[in-house]
C-alpha cells in the first residue's frame, strides 16, 4: 500500500489539484481504485468541482473531512448527489471520556458496585470541566482549548469570512460562550455589541454556527413562523470553552449539566427544541422523533425547595398540552420517581442518564 501526502501550499487553487494528481500518477502509476485523505478542503474556493470530476472520470474513494459545517452544503450535495455520506464528529461523551481513561466496559449504572459508582462520579466531575477534546483529555489540560479557539477564530472566522470588525465578532462569541445555554435574541445582542445592524448580528451568528463554536435550539412552536420568530438557545460547542474562556463569577453548575444534556441529545435526535407555555411554564429539551414528541426533559443541579414546583410544573404543562408521557428531570446526584395525578416523572443524575442513553 502506497502513502500519499497532501501538503498545504501557499496559494493553492482548485486548478493545481489537476496537475497534482496527473504529477502523481506519472511518479507513482497506481493500479486500481485510488483512495485520497483530503483535510480542510473547504478553503479552497472551488474544491467540490474536482471531487465531482474524479468521481465522474477515475476509480476514485476520497475521504474529506473539514472543521466547519461548509463541507456538507448544498453544494456539496448537488455536486455528489447519491454519493456521499456525512459523518458528524462530536467531542467525546462521557462514555468515549470513560473509555480514554480505561473504563471501558460499564454495566447499568442501578447494578454497579459503590466503588464504581463513586469513581464514575468523580470521572463525571472531571469529564464536566475538561470537555471532550481528545487532546485535553489525554492531558488533563482544558487551557489547551485557548489554542483551539484563537486557530478557529482568526483562521475559519475572521480571515475566510474577511472580517472587518474582528472586535464584534470575538466578543459575540464569547458573550456566547459565557451565557451557554440562555435565551437570546438578536436584538439583544445587537445592543450588547453596540452594533447598528441586527444583520451583522445574524451573519456572525450563522458563522459562528458554521465553524462549530456555538449551536443553537429552538423554541417548539406548531407553526414554523412562530418558531423562527421567537429567540434561540446558544449552547457552546465544548465545555472546555467554557471553562476556560467563559466569564463566570460563579460556578453556574445547573447550565453545566444543561450543556452536558444538550449534547447528548443532539447526537441522537434531530429534532430537539425548548418550550414555554403562554402561561410562561418552560422545559429546557423536547424531544420529536418521527414528527410525534416522545419526551420532555428539565435539567437543574438539584430539585429544591426553591424550584420544585417550577421544574415539575413545566413537565406537567408539557405532558398535558402537547401529549408527552415520558417526563424526565436530570439532575446533579438526585434520584426519584415521582407521582403527580395521571403523571409520572423519573428524577435520575445526569452521569446515570448519559450511560443509559
Amino acid at each position: 500500500m502506497r502513502c500519499v501526502f497532501f501538503l498545504q501550499f501557499i496559494r493553492f487553487g482548485v486548478e493545481d489539484f489537476e496537475s497534482l494528481y496527473q504529477a502523481f500518477l506519472e511518479l507513482d502509476n497506481p493500479q486500481g481504485k485510488k483512495y485520497f485523505f483530503l483535510d480542510e478542503l473547504q478553503v479552497i474556493p472551488g474544491w467540490e468541482r474536482w471531487v465531482h470530476r474524479m468521481y465522474e472520470f477515475e476509480d476514485v474513494k476520497m475521504f474529506i473531512t473539514g472543521s466547519n459545517s461548509s463541507l456538507s452544503n448544498s453544494v456539496l450535495s448537488s455536486a455528489l448527489t447519491g454519493r456521499n455520506r456525512e459523518l458528524r464528529i462530536h467531542p467525546f461523551s462521557f462514555r468515549e471520556y470513560l473509555g480514554m481513561n480505561g473504563i471501558y466496559e460499564v454495566a447499568a449504572p442501578e447494578l454497579l458496585a459503590s466503588e464504581k459508582t463513586t469513581r464514575l462520579k468523580r470521572e463525571f466531575t472531571t469529564f464536566s470541566q475538561l470537555g471532550g477534546f481528545p487532546e485535553v483529555v489525554k492531558n488533563r489540560d482544558v487551557t489547551i482549548t485557548d489554542a483551539y479557539f484563537k486557530d478557529i477564530m482568526h483562521r475559519d472566522v475572521i480571515t475566510r469570512h474577511q472580517i472587518r470588525n474582528a472586535r464584534e465578532i470575538r466578543e459575540l462569541c464569547l458573550y456566547l460562550i459565557t451565557n451557554s445555554g440562555n435565551l437570546l435574541s438578536y436584538e439583544s445582542l445587537r445592543k450588547m455589541l453596540q452594533v447598528k445592524s441586527v444583520s451583522t448580528i445574524r451573519n456572525y451568528l450563522e458563522i459562528l454556527k458554521e465553524v462549530f463554536l456555538v449551536q443553537s435550539l429552538s423554541k417548539y412552536a406548531f407553526s414554523i413562523k412562530k418558531q423562527i420568530f421567537n429567540p434561540d438557545k446558544y449552547y457552546v460547542t465544548d465545555l472546555g470553552f467554557y471553562q476556560s474562556l467563559g466569564f463566570r463569577f460563579s460556578e453556574n453548575l445547573g447550565k453545566v449539566l444543561e450543556n452536558i444534556v444538550f449534547h447528548q441529545l443532539i447526537r441522537f435526535h434531530d429534532d430537539l427544541y425548548y418550550w414555554s407555555s403562554a402561561s410562561g411554564k418552560k422545559v429546557d429539551f423536547l424531544v420529536r422523533e418521527k414528527s410525534v414528541l416522545v419526551e420532555a426533559i428539565q435539567v437543574t443541579y438539584d430539585l429544591n425547595p426553591e424550584n420544585r414546583d417550577r421544574e415539575l410544573a413545566g413537565l406537567i404543562a408539557a405532558g398535558r398540552e402537547l401529549g408527552i408521557s415520558r417526563l424526565t428531570v436530570l439532575t446533579h446526584d438526585q434520584e426519584d420517581l415521582i407521582r403527580l395525578g395521571q403523571f409520572e416523572i423519573e428524577v435520575i443524575p445526569v452521569w446515570k442518564w448519559l450511560l443509559l442513553r
